[in-house]
């Protein structure tokens, strides 16, 4: 008997305004960019902060989520911080960026810059 793997769920959910932020960027990324890169480098002073920048080619680790303005690649160093996180975009009158709801971050810096696990 055959057995058959059901999809496994993508390690970050993206909301709709996500979505659209990441065909905004690859829609003027250089021509190179196959898709934009999450990434958590040690930085700040909770230790680990979020980055997303334009990719040339994937890594073997990556995790890929195809959206449909564009491919988003989760750093494979980095997918243990993030599984299970919303990552939305939020533009108000002062600020606009990616905001993550991350149930992995056990605490974050005053600024909102950094976190930790």
């Amino acid at each position: 008997m055959a057995t058959t793997l059901r999809p496994r769920p993508a390690a970050i959910t993206l909301t709709p305004t996500a979505e659209a932020r990441i065909a905004a960027l690859m829609a003027q990324a250089p021509a190179d960019a196959i898709g934009v890169r999450l990434s958590t480098p040690r930085r700040g002073c909770s230790g680990l902060a979020y980055s997303v920048d334009y990719v040339t080619e994937a890594k073997p680790l990556d995790e890929r989520i195809d959206t449909p303005g564009g491919t988003l690649f989760v750093d494979g160093a980095s997918i243990l911080y993030l599984i299970g996180s919303t990552m939305d975009w939020v533009e108000d009158d002062f600020t606009a960026g990616f905001v993550f709801d991350n149930p992995n971050a056990k605490g974050a810096c005053g600024c909102g810059e950094s976190f930790t696990v």
